[in-house]
């Protein structure tokens, strides 16, 4: 069976997911076509030799519409013979696109694949795609309660998990810490793609990062889901989630060049890590954000490794309270966790963050001359995502 391998992930800076925000300006076509295009300069590769493009995007309306894969492909000047599919699990779609991708490489379907993804937010806001539908007769059977929105799954998480207002905050203040200082330290820089945004205006770095961010700023936020009505339902929370200690609204776009070690080796190029095992799971749908945790443990089951053989572990930050109770249920190093940050400073671009994880862990692997690295991810409707690499 052939060896799936990671040559190379690229990413656009984060933008802030409003009108205003750094990549606001930019198309999520153009997003999506600029690390396209990358992924073939930086390695050498004419478009022809690409079997297929597997791009993540959770809100596929408006200018997220009508296989935002193809036209990104098309956008960036790619062979018209070249194929695309646009991908939906929902906040992990890119990562999704990667297993696919690297699947079809194993089971000898592929040589050569891109997949990624790509999320305007400013654009295309939360939501948009549930605009104007009605809900399922018998899912309301199911559910007769209905089911809620990710903000208040995350407030459960904290009550369930005893995760305090101050304990919240301090781990987000440490994510814009460890974001900052790797930011400093010029460690996103072989990933970051800047994107021109018009009047050679150029956009580098990682607009969400707040350098300086501390536990007493954020106690001056208030809780960002709350409503009487949800109040009522669930009147043992006391409502701790806030903009703060949440994953921000973010633009951007990533993208991996996956393929057969074999072909690698036939083109000069590098494999950097290989896909070492796979898992995705469904979860609670109420409490929905948990799914990383069975996920792990499936898939070191699966690989026969044990969490203590895991050198570093990108669990998105969609809230703070998603690490820090997969952290309690896994007994997971706290210092291998988003050691260079997470998506609440580095922004959580839906579409994207898969390959954008995927991206940071490869080069925390590299960095530290670590071997195994995992990904982990939850996804609306209570689903989950995991992967484990092994550098090369």
């Amino acid at each position: 069976m052939p060896t799936a391998v990671i040559v190379d992930v690229v990413r656009t800076p984060s933008g802030r997911g409003k009108p205003g925000g750094a990549l606001s300006s930019v198309h999520p076509v153009d997003l999506a076509a600029g690390v396209l295009r990358s992924v073939l300069e930086r390695n050498g590769l004419d478009s022809r030799q690409v079997d297929d493009v597997l791009l993540g995007c959770v809100s596929q309306v408006g200018d997220q519409a009508m296989n935002i894969a193809r036209q990104a492909v098309l956008a960036a000047g790619f062979d018209e013979t070249v194929p695309a599919a646009t991908i939906d699990r929902q906040c992990g779609s890119s990562q999704q696109a990667a297993h696919f991708a690297a699947q079809g490489v194993m089971a000898g379907a592929y040589d050569i694949v891109i997949a990624g993804g790509v999320e305007s937010m400013s654009r295309v806001p939360l939501g948009s795609s549930r605009a104007g539908g009605s809900r399922s007769h018998l899912l309301d059977e199911r559910y007769p309660e209905g089911l809620i929105n990710q903000g208040v799954s995350a407030e459960l998480i904290a009550q369930k998990w005893g995760l305090s207002r101050d304990v919240l905050d301090a781990y987000s203040a440490e994510s814009h810490r460890r974001a900052a200082d790797a930011a400093a330290q010029g460690r996103f820089d072989s990933q970051l793609l800047p994107v021109p945004v018009g009047d050679g205006a150029v956009v580098a770095s990682d607009e969400t990062v707040r350098e300086g961010t501390t536990i007493d700023g954020l106690r001056g936020l208030h809780p960002a889901f709350r409503t009487d009505e949800l109040a009522a339902r669930f009147p043992e929370l006391d409502w701790r989630i806030t903009p703060g200690n949440s994953s921000p609204l973010t633009d951007g776009a990533s993208a991996a060049l996956i393929m057969s070690e074999e072909k690698a080796l036939e083109l000069g190029l590098t494999p950097r890590a290989r896909f070492h095992a796979f898992a995705v799971v469904g979860d609670d749908p109420l409490y929905m954000l948990t799914g990383p945790i069975p996920a792990t443990r499936r898939i070191l089951e699966r690989s026969g490794l044990s969490i203590h053989d895991i050198d570093a572990y990108e669990v998105n930050e969609a809230f703070a309270s998603v690490p820090l109770a997969w952290a309690s249920e896994l007994r997971a190093d706290p210092d291998r966790l988003n050691p260079w940050g997470g998506a609440i400073a580095l922004g959580h671009a839906l579409g994207s963050s898969g390959t954008r994880l995927l991206g940071t862990l490869l080069a925390e692997l590299e960095a530290t001359g670590g071997r195994y690295g995992l990904q982990t991810m939850c996804e609306g409707g209570g689903m989950a995502n995991a992967t484990i690499i092994e550098r090369l």
